[in-house]
């Protein structure tokens, strides 16, 4: 398969593709509930709470902070997360605009 062309495509286009591609690994979807169940998390508590590496842990925290679904807080040597909820508001809103663009048609009226 070829290199993706990015330019072709809208900038919304490209940002949802890559929201999804957040969302698309099940350790981030995991770490995203936690933090909204939660509302902050230490980087720690979800190595216990999910049973994964620290290193790989924090690559997915790395993800999730550079799309800035998640922001996080230096307190020592502690790096508190949470949702980001401006941009979770974003997010919420860039996806329902894109769901709600299939018009309601009736049983069997579709294809």
């Amino acid at each position: 398969m070829g290199v993706t062309k990015s330019d072709l495509f809208t900038e919304a286009q490209n940002e949802i593709a890559q929201l999804a591609k957040a969302f698309a690994h099940p350790a981030r979807v995991a770490i995203i509930q936690y933090m909204l169940r939660s509302n902050a998390c230490i980087n720690g508590d979800l190595v216990q709470e999910l049973g994964l590496a620290q290193a790989t842990i924090s690559q997915h925290l790395r993800e999730l902070k550079d799309l800035g679904i998640i922001q996080g807080t230096i307190e020592g040597t502690r790096v508190n997360y949470c949702i980001n909820p401006i941009r979770w508001g974003e997010i919420k809103t860039l996806f329902n605009q894109f769901f709600d663009q299939l018009e309601s048609c009736g049983e069997g009226d579709c294809c």
